[in-house]
């Protein structure tokens, strides 16, 4: 099934906002230790739920606030097979808590949607290795295979759309596609680059863009650029190519390190406030559809509260 014939509000001019750096937020303020960088686990534990809640709640006061649509992006990037069994999910279990994830994001989004902060519940999914690197490589079909598993939890919990965050490789993303339309939902590919503003494969971004629609029909429902700082790809962002149209969200990193510089980091770089706002802003100069603003690395509700100053009003 084409996504194409889904009514996603998002695609409309209205500004939605996002949550920023789950993870790092996690580690660094509230001081949790999470093996294998992963968070859905604090789904299991009455005080992770507390705290999974506050802080999603800070994110849509901020949408809130300024009459921004928000997008429910689920805490489940490392819930899926390979991942799962490293922390002692197996199957039923990873069912269950990526059923429960969305319930969750549910449970929010009946609570504080209104007709001025529309909201959308998402499946967040990960890459099946390394998102900073490719160090197990899968051909398309593998990909499709593997996604679709977790894809179907999240269909079936009732998500709205699915995204797949900091993939870098074109074979992974169009699998994940074609998982998702087998499965009838909506996804988003979101990919990440160096500082080069290439993805870590060494493919141009553009042409990674237009390979995934042409294999698959277009079938994304748009594409993000996320964990990397908008001056890595801002450089590249000035062809007058038709992919630019594609790109309609962006989870932008606070440092400016790259992806090598942040594995190595014991402390977190929260970059410079006001200059992040400013930046993803810019990128609305010359991204025509760009509309959906989140952060990556290092960023919080902080930084989505300048974007959100600078960005024009709904």
């Amino acid at each position: 099934m084409n996504t194409s014939t889904f009514d996603l509000t998002q695609l409309g001019t209205k500004p939605y906002i996002m949550d920023g750096g789950l993870e790092t937020t996690l580690i660094f303020e509230n001081g949790y230790d999470l093996p294998e960088f992963a968070a859905f686990p604090l789904l299991d534990q009455e005080k992770g739920r507390t705290i999974l809640r506050d802080y999603y709640l800070r994110y849509i006061h901020i949408a809130r606030k300024n009459r921004y649509g928000f997008i429910l992006e689920g805490p489940t990037w490392r819930a899926s097979k390979d991942w799962g069994e490293k922390l002692g999910y197996g199957h039923v279990e990873l069912k269950r808590i990526n059923t429960e994830a969305i319930s969750f994001l549910a449970d929010l989004k009946n609570a504080y949607a209104d007709e001025n902060s529309p909201m959308l519940v998402s499946g967040c999914i990960g890459p099946r290795g390394d998102g900073y690197q490719i160090d197990r490589k899968l051909t398309a079909e593998q990909a499709e295979a593997y996604h679709q598993v977790q894809i179907g939890h999240f269909r079936r919990a009732g998500a709205d759309l699915v995204a797949a965050y900091t993939i870098n490789y074109t074979e992974e993303a169009i699998g994940i596609v074609k998982a998702a339309q087998k499965e009838g939902i909506p996804a988003v590919i979101s990919f990440t680059v160096e500082t080069d503003g290439r993805l870590p494969s060494g493919q141009p971004l553009g042409e990674a863009i237009t390979q995934v629609d042409l294999e698959t029909g277009s079938g994304p429902a748009y594409y993000m650029i996320n964990c990397a700082h908008p001056s890595h790809f801002k450089h590249i962002l000035i062809d007058d190519q038709d992919w630019l149209g594609r790109i309609r969200g962006v989870r932008a990193n606070a440092s400016k390190k790259s992806h090598t510089e942040l594995d190595e980091s014991e402390k977190l770089d929260r970059g410079n406030l006001a200059e992040f706002g400013e930046e993803n802003a810019n990128l609305t100069h010359i991204l025509p559809n760009l509309h959906i603003f989140g952060g990556c690395c290092g960023t919080d509700h902080h930084h989505l509260e300048e974007i959100c100053q600078r960005i024009d009003r709904p």
